[in-house]
């Protein structure tokens, strides 16, 4: 393992923590970055993103290791001394962690650089709108860094620290994102016949969409619909004349995203004509599926073992959606899950107001991308 100061990091991670940013607003934090790894003499270029490139030996073989950058519209409540001083802004799902670990594996390499060929770190904006990895792509980032291979980290709260899961396949879910209007005649609430109640027409597709995955999909599916607002212009005495119903659906294939698509679309349909109103379906789909590679996972697999680590070479999917599915589609990729604790703060869901990244995995972390380098850049046999 890489000697490191626990302290350093520490200092680094709780910096990041103090100083959130919202996703493609990462001023301050692409600042740092970049400080960062001039410091260590590793080329940078700044766009959307910051690429560090860090080169040894004489092998063409070129590597990417991503940490994603951008934090949360979330209000801490927690009581440590190193909170968020940006209101209404905070670091909820870790990525003060996955950067300061990918910085701590940059000083790691660039002070020991024991492998062949090129590192590209990437250190992208907003993952958690699902934009970024996207931006850099349109950016020409493959193009400018012919990375033939990419991996990333997160961390995972409710499992043992350190713990290494992955799998060969979809890792991650696609998320999508609908938005149903309806509109009908308002008017006064004591007379609902001389209208069209498109408060009725909202509540029944609401209440057929929870059909969807019980009647129209396989068990076992892993697809999830979620309404998570039903918005109305109505007030106290006045039926509406326009709701909007908005959504989440989670799934683990393209064929049963695109048929939950349709479903939506045809319950909206029939129930709209039923009642007399007008009704349009959005639906946007921001986060693909993630599709991990068999030679990266496999390499992600070995090396954890390899380092004593308890490691998962099977586990279940995540219904969480992650946007590096996008570099996955471009570059053979593996995404991976590190524990970051069963108690306490470090075990709150991601994304809750009281979460805070476990600052014992960042040496974990930062090892295991040293050794990812150095198993796919080896040295050469002399």
């Amino acid at each position: 393992m890489y000697e490191y100061n626990l302290n350093d990091l520490q200092t680094v991670r709780h910096a990041f923590h103090s100083n959130p940013e919202l996703g493609f607003q990462e001023v301050h934090t692409k600042a740092s970055i970049a400080a960062h790894l001039h410091r260590l003499g590793i080329e940078v270029y700044q766009g959307t993103g910051v690429v560090g490139v860090l080169r040894s030996g004489t092998s063409n073989r070129i590597i990417g290791l991503r940490a994603d950058m951008d934090a949360l519209p979330i209000s801490e409540t927690s009581s440590h001394n190193y909170v968020s001083t940006t209101p209404g802004v905070m670091h909820a799902c870790g990525h003060d962690g996955h950067m300061t670990m990918l910085l701590g594996a940059a000083q790691a390499l660039a002070t020991n650089p024991n492998f062949d060929g090129t590192v590209i770190f990437l250190f992208q904006p907003n993952e958690e709108n699902g934009l970024g990895a996207r931006a850099m792509i349109e950016e020409g980032v493959l193009q400018q860094f012919p990375i033939q291979e990419i991996y990333a980290i997160h961390n995972l709260p409710g499992e043992p620290v350190g713990q290494v899961s992955t799998r060969t396949g979809l890792i991650c879910s696609s998320e999508s994102l609908f938005e149903i209007s309806i509109t009908g005649q308002g008017g006064h609430s004591s007379m609902p016949q001389v209208g069209s109640d498109v408060i009725i027409s909202g509540c029944e597709i609401a209440q057929a969409m929870q059909t969807i995955v019980s009647r129209k999909l396989a068990p076992g599916a892993g697809v999830v619909v979620s309404l998570t607002e039903f918005l109305t212009d109505g007030k106290r005495n006045i039926l509406p004349d326009a709701v909007t119903l908005k959504g989440d659906v989670r799934t683990r294939s393209p064929a049963d995203r695109q048929l939950v698509e349709a479903l939506i679309r045809k319950i909206t349909c029939g129930i709209s004509n039923a009642h007399d109103v007008s009704a349009e379906v959005q639906f946007n789909t921001e986060f693909i599926e993630a599709i991990n590679a068999k030679l990266p996972t496999d390499a992600v697999i070995r090396v954890s073992k390899e380092a004593g680590l308890t490691t998962l070479a099977d586990r279940e999917p995540m219904s969480f959606s992650e946007d590096f599915a996008h570099f996955c589609i471009e570059v053979p990729g593996c995404f991976f899950l590190l524990g970051n604790g069963t108690t306490g703060p470090n075990a709150k869901p991601l994304h809750s107001k009281d979460y805070d990244f476990n600052d014992a995995l960042l040496p974990i972390g930062l090892d295991l991308w040293v050794r990812i380098v150095q198993d796919r850049l080896p040295m050469p046999d002399l």
